[in-house]
């Protein structure tokens, strides 16, 4: 008998488990841990600080759908892991051993890398609110609803580091929808603040036609932009941003005022999956190979967020390589079946597909991108933009959290998204 024990449930770490009980005989025990005892649709957080969505409708209770398909769960974080021993230590002190590991925390919001970034809630006293976590879309919204009562300028964008561009860029134009719903756009200047080289590049080199369609976007909106913007500090209404050509070299120093600002973190890893020797990137991001298995540890694999992946290409402000809802879907499938594999005594094979589809909403239009594969020169470089993105969005949400509940793994990207795209395999 074999224990199987998943760090994470997120977006891959939840249906992953769900996969595996499907996949191996009962005996085999999978075990569960989340820092929450929730699981929360990150992918909607934009519009739980706009208010067009309530806590309940993107989060659900975790431990009643995992113990209906016999998989354990614990809501405590890791706090040590001993890749030798096969044991992870928990925060109250409890020791778990296992046979395989898969971690797929998400990643540390590297707030402290800027100071005055971060949202108060973080407890770190900055400035910058964050749609990273359901409780800092929130804090936003709080602080969204004060603001209306005295608008002033918006700041929105992405931190030096940060990879996940795609909700900055959506939550920008979520915001002008619902100020222009409220008739108070007029009375808002916005910034998109980021260290993209330029806009659209969305830490993949751009894709398709992303440069021209979002700054058209933009302009259309009214929304300005500073772009290979180094942010180096935050204070209560100013943000002090140093543009750099592209050759790196200082050009332009900003004091951007504002009365408020979400500005997406860099990320890094957790800090337990982070200690392990060998098993990390300096970053803290788990090194893995063509099988999402650890490099030093054969019995550890990792998917989502936490995985490093290499930028596309050298940007004069660093910015990571994102990854998106199909690849963390392939990824943690290709682990399923090469730990099922292996407890039937058969060699490791399964390979996640490490392509690019999303869907962005834009409050009330939308874009879909598809970069196949994610790292150029692509076989498929695709951009469109339409109101069908913003409605297809509504519907992988709902889509996604009625699958949790009824506990089956299907892959959405595969029979859903796909199909909507009209594409027919997404294999590099």
């Amino acid at each position: 008998m074999a224990h199987i024990i998943i760090m994470g449930a997120g977006i891959g770490g939840m249906p992953a488990a769900y996969e595996l009980r499907e996949m191996l005989p009962p005996e085999h025990r999978i075990t569960v841990l989340n820092i929450t005892p929730y699981f929360q649709f990150v992918p909607s957080n934009p519009w739980v600080a706009v208010g067009w969505r309530q806590r309940e409708e993107v989060t659900l209770p975790i431990a009643p759908y995992l113990t209906r398909k016999k998989i354990g769960f614990v809501a405590q974080a890791v706090t040590h892991i001993d890749p030798v021993a096969n044991q992870l230590t928990l925060a109250d002190g409890d020791k778990l051993d296992y046979d395989y590991l898969v971690i797929a925390t998400g990643p540390k919001l590297a707030f402290d890398e800027v100071p005055g970034a971060g949202p108060l809630s973080s407890g770190g006293g900055g400035f910058t609110h964050s749609i990273c976590h359901v409780d800092h879309a929130q804090a936003f919204f709080a602080d969204y609803e004060k603001f209306l009562a005295n608008p002033g300028p918006i700041v929105v964008g992405a931190m030096p580091g940060a990879s996940c561009f795609g909700p900055a860029y959506e939550f920008a134009m979520v915001l002008d929808t619902d100020l222009r719903r409220r008739k108070l756009r007029h009375k808002v200047p916005m910034t998109y603040v980021t260290s993209e080289p330029y806009i659209g590049h969305l830490g993949l080199g751009g894709v398709g036609d992303s440069k021209s369609m979002l700054e058209s976007e933009f302009r259309n909106r009214d929304i300005k932009w500073v772009t290979n913007a180094r942010t180096t500090s935050v204070e209560v209404d100013k943000m002090q941003v140093t543009q750099l050509d592209d050759l790196g070299n200082a050009v332009k120093e900003h004091a951007i005022g504002f009365k408020l600002a979400m500005m997406l973190p860099a990320f890094k890893g957790v800090d337990a999956v982070a200690a392990v020797p060998q098993l990390c990137n300096p970053r803290g991001m788990v090194l893995i190979d063509e099988f999402q298995r650890s490099k030093a540890y054969r019995n550890i694999f990792s998917a989502g967020v936490c995985v490093a992946i290499p930028p596309v290409e050298v940007t004069p402000v660093p910015t990571g390589c994102p990854k998106t809802g199909y690849m963390i879907e392939s990824m943690m499938t290709a682990i399923c079946h090469n730990i099922s594999n292996e407890l039937a005594g058969k060699p490791v094979t399964g390979k996640g597909t490490w392509n690019a589809v999303c869907l962005a909403d834009m409050g009330d239009t939308g874009a879909a991108f598809v970069a196949l594969p994610q790292i150029p020169p692509r076989n498929v470089n695709w951009f469109k933009k339409g109101k069908w993105v913003h409605l297809a969005k509504i519907a992988y949400e709902k889509y996604f959290m009625r699958k949790l509940k009824k506990g089956t793994s299907e892959p959405i990207y595969e029979k859903y998204i796909m199909g909507l795209l009209g594409i027919n395999r997404l294999d590099n």
